[in-house]
This record gives C-alpha cells, sequence and structure tokens, in this order.
C-alpha cells in the first residue's frame, strides 16, 4: 500500500501545463503535497497563483534549451525530481496526402522530440536519485482509428511513445524508475469549441465527453501504483474495447 506515504518533499514536473490537463495536472499534484515545475510555451508565474510550491518555466518543449531549463530549474529551487508528466502535446485532422512539411516538423518537435529531451534529462536525474515516474499522456486513437477523423501524423507520434513507454519500463525495471501513460479519449478541454461537444461525445461508446479530472485521477493512480510500469491506461469512455 502507498497511499500513506509522505509526499511533501516530491517533486513533479509537468509539461504543456497552461491549460486543461496540464493545469489540472498540476493542481492535483499539489493536493498530493508534491511541489511542481510547470511548462508550457508561454506560461508565467501569474499561473501559480501565488503559490510557493509551483514554479514556471516558458518555453518550447521540443527545444532542448527548455529542457535543459526545466531540470536546472527543478533541481535548483526544489533539489530533486520524482515525477515527469509528459503532458504537451498537439494534434491536427487532415487527409494524409493534404499534410505538409510543416505539419510534420511541428507534430514531431511537440509530441516527439518534446517527449524524448526532457524524458532522457529527467531519467538521468531519477537514476542519480535511485526511483522515479514518468507517465505520458498519448491517445486512444493510436489503437482505435475512427473512420472520418484522419489521424495518421498523431498515429505516428503518438503511437511512438505508447512503444517507448514499454521499452523505458523494461530497460529501467530493476533501477527504480517506473514508465507509464495514460491513452485518454477526447476530453472536454478549452481546445474544443462546445458547438463540437455532441460530435466528440458520438466518438465514446459511453456517449460523453471525458472530463479533466478523470485524466487527474488516472495519472495519480499510476503514481501511487509502484507495482505497475509499462501499462498504457486507457481513459477513454470504453473506446478501446472496439467498435460500436
Amino acid at each position: 500500500m502507498t497511499t500513506g506515504r509522505n509526499t511533501e518533499n516530491r517533486v513533479a514536473i509537468i509539461t504543456g501545463a497552461s491549460q486543461g490537463i496540464g493545469a489540472g495536472l498540476v493542481q492535483g499534484y499539489r493536493a498530493r503535497g508534491y511541489r511542481v515545475v510547470a511548462n508550457s510555451r508561454s506560461i508565467t508565474q501569474a499561473a501559480a497563483n501565488g503559490d510557493d510550491g509551483i514554479v514556471t518555466v516558458a518555453g518550447d518543449i521540443g527545444d532542448p534549451r527548455t529542457a535543459d531549463r526545466i531540470l536546472q530549474v527543478a533541481v535548483a529551487q526544489f533539489g530533486r525530481v520524482d515525477t515527469l508528466v509528459n503532458n504537451a502535446g498537439i494534434f491536427f485532422s487532415k487527409p494524409f496526402t493534404d499534410f505538409s512539411l510543416q505539419d510534420y516538423e511541428t507534430m514531431q518537435s511537440v509530441n516527439v522530440a518534446g517527449f524524448w529531451h526532457i524524458s532522457q534529462r529527467a531519467a538521468a536525474q531519477m537514476l542519480r536519485q535511485g526511483s522515479g515516474h514518468i507517465v505520458t499522456i498519448t491517445t486512444s486513437l493510436i489503437d482505435m482509428p475512427v473512420a472520418g477523423v484522419p489521424a495518421a501524423l498523431t498515429a505516428l507520434t503518438k503511437g511512438g511513445l505508447n512503444a517507448v513507454t514499454k521499452a523505458l519500463a523494461i530497460e529501467y525495471a530493476g533501477r527504480g524508475l517506473r514508465v507509464n501513460a495514460v491513452s485518454p479519449g477526447i476530453i472536454d478541454t478549452p481546445m474544443h469549441t462546445p458547438d463540437s461537444h455532441d460530435f466528440l461525445a458520438s466518438m465514446h461508446p459511453i456517449r460523453r465527453l471525458g472530463r479533466v479530472d478523470e485524466i487527474v485521477d488516472a495519472v495519480l493512480y499510476l503514481e501511487g501504483a509502484d507495482f505497475v510500469t509499462g501499462e498504457i491506461l486507457h481513459v477513454d469512455g470504453g473506446v478501446q474495447a472496439g467498435r460500436w
């Protein structure tokens, strides 16, 4: 059982933290007593709302210099890194042959390079400490493509994150480092306008959008589940179960 362990000295890095799932994760980890380093492209310290347990680092997560700054701030301010939540990611839908080189480079930079740079640095710090946890937010569109929602670039980039989650889980299972992922359906965030909600809800067997708190709960479950690593936890209203 891990629910009673002391988390007041633990530190979480959360990317894509300025709104939606990322902002929810910041508050969820703070409620657990974690100190948080929050990153997004344009985040400011005002996002901490005066909470000295939250430090913000603005910058493009696809740039290795941003990853360097995040780790430097985490260690300088709080002394360690216990958890990394790779939440930053982008999605847009086009027919495969309509994607431009710029589309490819943009999605590759955020979804893949963004994971690579910060995860490599965080893992090195965690290994020095002898423990740590990396969680990545992916998407159930990887496993269950939807007719009418072409998402080849998402499959190419986010699908790689599912694969590397399992690879890293095995690589570091004997060294105190766990690696997991949460695979959401479509979540009710500012990304989706209200007029799209009915259509988006119909893409789930449960017939509603997911909520930010449901993704936060899933990540926090994995945070406390010390015997779980290499898991792709679907929180998608039944999408992964099959056709409906």
